[in-house]
């Protein structure tokens, strides 16, 4: 089976402009990493990656870009793509993003809350637009997972694409950054329903659960987000990409 189109995403979450993470999304439960997001952005860079994964955590909470200027900073200083996300609620955040130098812009909220919006962006942007589906127990979260919806993570997904979402980025909150391994069922379940790329987001912490879900990269798992198992030494980078390759 080729590997090819599975992509390892580094994590960078922000939070006072400082790279952090939160464990389920608590902002009380907060470690902080390093203070320099953009010599984080560099060094996995440095390391082999193809696309950086960055989080405006203050914008999520905030629901408006609040560490825009680092996010396009960070863009700028790197020649890879990077995919950033966190309270972009409005079609002007977005043309702001990527004009920032952003290449693809991670809609989460706006996803349940005006639907109607969501359907123009896809329509007006396509492929630059990514879905974040957070989920607890099935059930699509929002507001920087401060909110519960009644809203089955599933029956989402179809629907949006059905308007032309190209990209889901599944994140099962209960796993993330307890180090718990993904949800790979509820994963590939997703994207069989959808028919479209997911990316793994949450608990990916160890060499397995990578190489476990690149497993289904021909069913539509298109990659990985990962974050505190690189900043804790877990997985390194250059080794998890070596061993896709192998």
């Amino acid at each position: 089976m080729s590997l090819s189109k599975f992509v390892i995403y580094p994590a960078i979450d922000i939070r006072g402009g400082k790279c952090v993470r939160l464990v389920q999304g608590d902002y009380n439960r907060e470690t902080v990493y390093n203070d320099d997001p953009l010599a984080v952005a560099a060094e996995w860079q440095r390391q082999g990656a193809e696309w950086i994964h960055l989080v405006d955590l203050d914008g999520a909470k905030e629901g408006r870009p609040v560490n825009d200027r680092l996010i396009g900073d960070i863009a700028k200083s790197v020649t890879i793509p990077v995919q950033a996300g966190g309270g972009l609620r409005t079609q002007r955040d977005i043309e702001h993003l990527l004009s920032l130098g952003v290449s693809r812009v991670i809609i989460g909220t706006a996803a349940i809350e005006d639907r109607r919006f969501v359907e123009k962006i896809l329509k007006e942007y396509g492929g630059k637009i990514a879905i974040g589906i957070d989920a607890r127990d099935g059930l699509v979260a929002t507001r920087g997972w401060l909110e519960t919806s009644m809203v089955k993570a599933e029956d989402l997904a179809c629907e949006l694409a059905q308007q032309g979402a190209e990209t889901f980025i599944f994140t099962d909150i209960s796993r993330d950054g307890m180090m718990s391994g993904p949800n790979i069922e509820s994963i590939v379940s997703l994207a069989r329903v959808s028919g479209r790329t997911v990316i793994a987001s949450g608990g990916v912490s160890r060499y397995e659960d990578i190489r476990r879900l690149a497993e289904f990269a021909r069913e539509g798992v298109g990659g990985a987000v990962v974050g505190k198992a690189l900043y804790t030494g877990k997985i390194r980078l250059a080794e998890a990409l070596g061993q896709l390759e192998g």
